[in-house]
């Protein structure tokens, strides 16, 4: 099996010793992302629907230089700072996953820089 550092100047770089993903295979792996801009790391609104959306884009670049699109997505994994936001996270969530992968989402008690959100994701491109 093959794999590959996917790094896009697209997405945020990472904020600690990992990749923004891999493509190992017929499938993509990607860190978790969140509502971070690309071009300076700062977060990008202090709402939820802000970063989701913001973590989706971040998504969409990784994917995009892995070879992929959103509907190659078969598994999410979805972290929220708090669990409230969990319908809000969903309409904004429910726009980019139109095809409705597996998911995951968990509450965490804190998620890095102070983010409201994180996701990852697993696409198959075989």
């Amino acid at each position: 099996m093959s794999k590959k550092v996917i790094a896009t100047p697209n997405a945020p770089a990472a904020i600690g010793p990992y990749s923004q993903g891999y493509v190992a295979g017929d499938f993509i792996f990607t860190a978790g992302q969140g509502g971070l801009d690309p071009a300076d790391g700062h977060i990008v609104s202090e709402t939820v629907e802000g970063q989701a959306e913001q973590a989706c884009k971040n998504l969409g670049a990784i994917l995009a230089e892995g070879g992929a699109t959103y509907t190659d997505v078969i598994k999410a994994n979805v972290y929220l700072a708090d669990i409230a936001d969990f319908a809000t996270f969903n309409a904004v969530y429910a726009k980019y996953f139109t095809e409705k992968p597996a998911r995951t989402c968990v509450a965490a008690k804190d998620l890095p820089l102070g983010l409201k959100c994180e996701i990852e994701v697993i696409a198959y491109i075989g």
